[in-house]
């Protein structure tokens, strides 16, 4: 395994058994306040610090790594599954249900993606499902355009021509030929989509439209503490630290330089 994806592997390996065990594994709670204990810098009772309400920084570090990845695997998820499908759907098909699926894709697109779930958030303001549907909406366009493209040619290959004259059936060629053709171009997409998921939730609870206070979220957590900055410099630089770190982690565990095409 190269380093790079070596260094990123075990990043993601840290940042997701961070997520699993969550404050709850310290006996920590993110939410509790503190006033007496404003801004403390890190100690052995609090080891990232408190923030400006005394709440504990490694409690609510935790709280927010469980939330954005949680929610940006589950948009991803369900963004890859409808997309993919459809995308195979049209590619063998062909006719109305490909050109049905292309438009509909082609509607999502016509909308900016930012600007859908920012609609969504209007509607559900703080609601952490708003912000899911947004962004798996956006995402599966990518999946339909990927996976109906290189299906195409797949379907049309020798290897494939030839089980279809051997009589086997449409499972056993998807098994065998399209999807191991097309695993890579998903997980590339899907790491794409992690990371856009990711810096998405933070952006958007940056400028108060996404989740909303006292949710423990690294976005919502740049705003609360950007005015302490010079006081306390070492808060606001572990969200943005955590989100850096996530995002550079994706990309080298998945040996990513540009988008599949």
């Amino acid at each position: 395994m190269p380093l790079a994806r070596g260094i990123g592997v075990t990043l993601l390996l840290i940042l997701g058994l961070a997520a699993l065990a969550g404050p709850e594994s310290f006996a920590l709670d993110p939410a509790k306040q503190s006033l007496r204990e404003t801004l403390q810098p890190p100690s052995a009772k609090h080891v990232f610090g408190t923030d400006h309400l005394g709440r504990d920084m490694a409690a609510r570090m935790l709280a927010a790594t469980r939330l954005s990845l949680s929610l940006a695997f589950l948009a991803v998820i369900s963004a890859a599954i409808p997309g993919v499908a459809l995308g195979i759907l049209a590619a063998w098909r062909g006719g109305l249900s490909e050109r049905l699926a292309g438009a509909l894709a082609d509607a999502i697109l016509a909308l900016p993606g930012l600007l859908l779930v920012l609609m969504l958030a209007a509607i559900a303001p703080g609601s952490w499902w708003a912000l899911y549907v947004g962004i798996a909406l956006t995402l599966w366009v990518e999946y339909f355009r990927f996976t109906r493209q290189r299906a195409r040619i797949l379907l049309a290959s020798p290897a494939i021509e030839a089980s279809r004259l051997l009589g086997f059936g449409p499972s056993h060629i998807l098994r065998r030929h399209v999807l191991p053709e097309l695993l890579p171009g998903i997980v590339t997409l899907a790491a794409f989509g992690i990371a856009t998921s990711v810096t998405a939730m933070a952006a958007l609870g940056f400028v108060s439209v996404g989740l909303r206070p006292p949710t423990a979220e690294w976005g919502v957590m740049m705003t609360q503490l950007l005015p302490y900055w010079r006081e306390a410099p070492w808060l606001i630089a572990q969200p943005i630290t955590c989100l850096v770190v996530t995002v550079l982690a994706v990309y080298l565990a998945t040996g990513l330089t540009t988008r599949p095409t």
